[in-house]
């Protein structure tokens, strides 16, 4: 299908804030909202469970993406389900002060949630068919950044108000008016959008549903001839195993009071912490990452990268054995485990972008390949807060090291050929 641009509006005027509102209910759904579960004495395991059960609507959102091709406006399936997911952490808010508040919220926040991916895949195709490729590649890092400063604005500015606002009230109060901002904000961007984004219109809308069925089942199909397939997709849900672990039950170890075995800290030390010393960390890896990836090529640098991605994680276990009340200390330990996560989480996005996705169906492959990455972090942060219970922070934050074995091991069978060479085979 093709589109044709129908108004003339600078990029900077959209596409720093449209990742923006592509960011923002993504970071409430699977960082902040467990925090605040943690605030309400919600148990780990339960937290870890029903917020990484909402994360399948990440895993399967390229399953319905082929349907919204058939839509006249990409610009209206962006604005609505921005005004969508506004509404919906509203409603989240609003859901905090009734007796069944966990039930409610949880089936909202997968309201949220569902929005926001198909919201993603929108906004990329938004931004797609409205620049041109060398305007695609100029902009490229306003996406990121301003995706990022999402999780500035949630994980860090509103977390420490979070924190600033249980001291001074109850914690269901605190976390409306944090959940309450977070909706004023998603909506506001889906009306300035409503007005700033640039006006697409499909030129090619009579494809009929059996013809939209017919092509995903051939990319499906497609997707898993494709040899090694198996093996890759086994390699990208074991790649997360330890991130997935240790992204959902860090910040619950770094609340939980240290006669429970965790730190004790505050909200708001939690959201320094995390949301502005870890986050630059993070960035700074990620940097680093992709540039060391480029030097050594992908199939050399693979185990090195699966390395600085999992063996930072040791700070936890030291975190959790020596229990350090300084703050300083708990900083720069967790921001060396967020820059070993950015700078080995490379690693995983070069695999799919350069071997799964490899073919006649390179996007939508790609889209497939993110969403397997996505099923491996649901999966093991969903057993997450069992594991836990059950072994306890020390050997919990163990067990996430032996975790990253298998996909050490699963290195020495998957063929990579370098980079430089086009052709690239499991």
């Amino acid at each position: 299908m093709t589109t044709e641009l129908t108004t003339n509006t600078h990029p900077m005027r959209w596409v720093p804030t449209l990742y923006l509102a592509e960011g923002l209910p993504f970071y409430a759904v699977a960082l902040v909202a467990g925090l605040m579960y943690k605030s309400l004495g919600v148990p780990n395991e339960e937290i870890a469970r029903w917020t990484g059960l909402i994360g399948f609507a990440w895993v399967f959102k390229s399953l319905w993406s082929p349907f919204l091709e058939a839509a006249s406006s990409k610009k209206r399936i962006v604005v609505a389900f921005q005004l969508m997911g506004g509404i919906g952490l509203g409603l989240v808010a609003l859901s905090l002060q009734l007796p069944t508040y966990f039930a409610v919220s949880i089936a909202l926040l997968g309201m949220v949630a569902i929005a926001s991916a198909t919201h993603d895949i929108a906004a990329d195709g938004l931004y797609i068919a409205s620049l041109s490729h060398q305007q695609q590649a100029a902009y490229a890092g306003w996406q990121g950044a301003f995706f990022n400063a999402a999780k500035f604005i949630s994980l860090g500015g509103l977390v420490i108000l979070a924190g600033r606002l249980e001291k001074e009230m109850d914690a269901q109060h605190a976390w409306m008016i944090i959940f309450g901002i977070l909706g004023v904000m998603l909506t506001s961007l889906g009306i300035y959008h409503s007005w700033s984004l640039p006006g697409t219109k499909n030129t090619n809308t009579k494809a009929s549903m059996r013809d939209v069925f017919a092509t995903l089942g051939d990319v499906i199909v497609d997707f898993i001839r494709k040899p090694g397939i198996w093996l890759a997709i086994a390699f990208i849900i074991l790649f997360r195993a330890g991130e997935g672990q240790i992204q959902t039950i860090g910040p619950l170890f770094l609340r939980d009071s240290r006669e429970l075995g965790g730190l004790g800290l505050s909200t708001d030390q939690v959201g320094v912490v995390y949301g502005t010393a870890g986050t630059i960390a993070f960035l700074g890896g990620s940097i680093l990452g992709g540039y060391f990836a480029s030097w050594l090529g992908l199939r050399r640098a693979l185990p090195w990268l699966i390395v600085a991605m999992n063996l930072p994680n040791l700070v936890f276990f030291f975190l959790s054995s020596t229990l350090p009340d300084n703050m300083s200390i708990v900083a720069t330990a967790l921001s060396i485990e967020m820059f070993g996560y950015g700078f080995g989480f490379v690693g995983l996005i070069l695999f799919i972008m350069q071997v799964v996705a490899v073919g006649r169906y390179q996007t939508a492959h790609y889209a497939l390949g993110t969403g397997v990455m996505q099923l491996g972090m649901v999966i093991f942060k969903m057993i997450s807060g069992d594991i836990q219970v059950a072994l306890g922070y020390q050997h919990f934050f163990i067990w996430v090291l032996i975790s990253a074995i298998p996909v050490l091991v699963l290195t020495r069978f998957v063929r990579i050929v370098d980079t430089s060479n086009e052709s690239q085979v499991l």
